[in-house]
């Protein structure tokens, strides 16, 4: 027999799942509004302090939950990109900040593929406003010919050390421009959060606060307004009332016991693959495919980005400890989907160029050359390693039939399915890597490196699965990712982007929460 589940001391306006970007701001965006708000969130309470600069430690702030099962051509490895614990994802993120391009919104009507958002980015534009405002970006708007319209950053760019002026030559040598890079970090002190010390540790959390994260933007502001966190609180299903709308959800505390929360909204805010799994594991007999399921579309529309990594060995020293994770400059200079390429290939990217380097783990000197081991790697390491540069392409892939978050047969020790992320890259993405690649290397060349050659493909960025869009018919939630089929049930995060664009995601998803909240708090 199962634990009997008991109720929570009362019921709440808003019951959120998920204390990542999106959770952090529903709920600070809530509180403001005057209501009741409850978190909750599977890992660990965080604080900023327990944060610390190590390799080590940085594995402890990915995914720690029910395993993720892989399957399809091209296996998604979920843990690194995925988050656990108060922040989510925000925590270890690296705070690359580049909005979308109003093509990112319009693939279909502009290319003929994929699907459009339901939104254009004008639409955005005023919530990409107002959180660079309220997290403190950095950068030069003007710097950036690519750039949508929109305000200047409110903080100057973060320096260039000596790895991004060199690298900086390459692009300028093959004709292409490069600019600070956007970033979520601050370049001086405002309020309790310091300035960038630039030691490279964004992948571990950031101790100081420079690095815009829930611990130190909407967490402290919901907790001021009342708004309540529980952690190791792991929701199980979604309960609806009568009528049939979301009215609360069950959930197992650190002891295992099961707890009912009623609510009068929920709020799926966990990562695209923990929203989907949700959905489809909260099936009854009004919804037997699964919540906002009816048409068999939770859990389609899955796409990631690929990673195409380049590195290069210099004749001089190139302070490449130095600067952040997310790198100190970029270039969007081709980032337009439908460029012709040699090899073909279609989709956006942009450089991230000089990361911060360590010897090992994620961002590791070791890992670029796997063949050596031992004594030859430790020589590599001290006669090669501080000459070092290198850039990284994140490369939009599109979604297709193909690619899916779906149930396994396996089940966590709760009773509640996994999850498995079905991954098929096709043509297209395969061929914009593999042109990344190729520019990588050329960058490299023509900037004097001695000898260039490419990482292993990588993938990051989980998004899809609840897509949202104006027709029932073809899209999980509407634009403000309330669920077409279950009233008082909206999804936030990554899980409704149609398209992931070329860049990295955590900017577009606090606008769309931003923008979310705005009309959901009014109701």
């Amino acid at each position: 027999m199962g634990i009997p589940s008991r109720s929570s001391s009362r019921a709440v306006d808003a019951v959120i799942v998920g204390a990542g970007a999106a959770g952090s701001l529903f709920a600070a965006r809530f509180a403001a509004a005057g209501r009741s708000v409850l978190v909750l969130e599977a890992g660990p309470a965080w604080q900023p302090g327990q944060l610390v600069s190590s390799q080590l430690w940085s594995r402890r702030l990915k995914w720690g939950g029910a395993p993720v099962l892989p399957g399809g051509s091209h296996p998604f490895g979920y843990t690194m990109s995925a988050g656990w614990g108060l922040g989510g994802a925000a925590l270890h993120h690296y705070a690359g900040w580049p909005r979308l391009h109003p093509e990112d919104f319009e693939t279909r009507r502009r290319h003929g593929r994929a699907r459009d958002w339901p939104i254009a980015y004008e639409a955005l534009r005023p919530h990409y406003d107002r959180i660079q405002r309220e997290m403190g970006v950095s950068g030069d708007a003007e710097a950036e010919p690519w750039r949508p319209p929109g305000e200047p950053y409110p903080q100057p760019p973060l320096p260039v050390f000596r790895q991004g002026h060199v690298i900086a030559g390459g692009f300028a040598a093959l004709g292409q421009r490069v600019a600070p890079a956007p970033l979520a970090i601050l370049t001086a002190p405002v309020g309790e959060r310091a300035g960038c010390l630039l030691d490279g540790w964004c992948d571990a959390g950031c101790p100081t606060g420079a690095l815009a994260n829930p611990l130190v933007t909407h967490i402290p502001r919901a907790r001021a307004l009342g708004a309540r966190f529980e952690t190791q609180a792991t929701v199980t299903r979604v309960l609806l009332d009568g009528r049939g709308r979301a009215a609360g959800v069950l959930w197992r505390d650190a002891r295992g016991e099961e707890r009912r929360q009623a609510a009068g909204l929920v709020v799926l805010a966990a990562s695209s693959v923990q929203n989907v799994r949700l959905l489809l594991a909260s099936a009854e007999s009004r919804h037997p495919r699964g919540l906002g399921n009816a048409r068999g579309l939770v859990g389609t529309g899955f796409t990631c980005h690929t990673i195409a990594s380049a590195y290069g060995v210099f004749d001089e020293p190139l302070d490449n400890h130095l600067g952040v994770s997310a790198g100190q400059q970029i270039s969007q200079e081709n980032y337009r989907k439908d460029l012709p390429r040699e090899g073909g290939g279609f989709g956006s990217y942009q450089w991230g160029i000089a990361p911060a380097l360590k010897p090992n783990d994620l961002l590791g000197i070791a890992n670029t050359r796997p063949d050596l081991y031992g004594a030859a790697l430790q020589r590599f390491l001290e006669r090669e390693g501080p000459r070092i540069g290198t850039l990284s392409a994140v490369c939009e892939t599109l979604p297709s039939a193909a690619r899916r978050i779906e149930l396994a047969e396996e089940r966590d020790r709760h009773g509640v399915p996994l999850a498995r992320i079905v991954n098929v890259l096709d043509a297209d993405a395969l061929a914009l890597h593999a042109h990344a690649n190729a520019e990588g290397r050329r960058v490299l060349e023509a900037a004097g490196a001695r000898v260039a050659w490419n990482g292993t493909m990588a993938m990051t960025h989980a998004l899809g699965g609840t897509v949202m869009g104006e027709d029932p018919a073809d899209s999980v939630c509407d634009p403000e990712g309330r669920v077409h089929d279950v009233p008082r049930l909206v999804v936030a995060g990554g899980s409704l982007f149609p398209t992931a664009g070329g860049g990295s995601p955590t900017f577009t998803i606090y606008a769309l929460a931003d923008r979310a909240t705005t009309r959901l708090a009014a109701h």
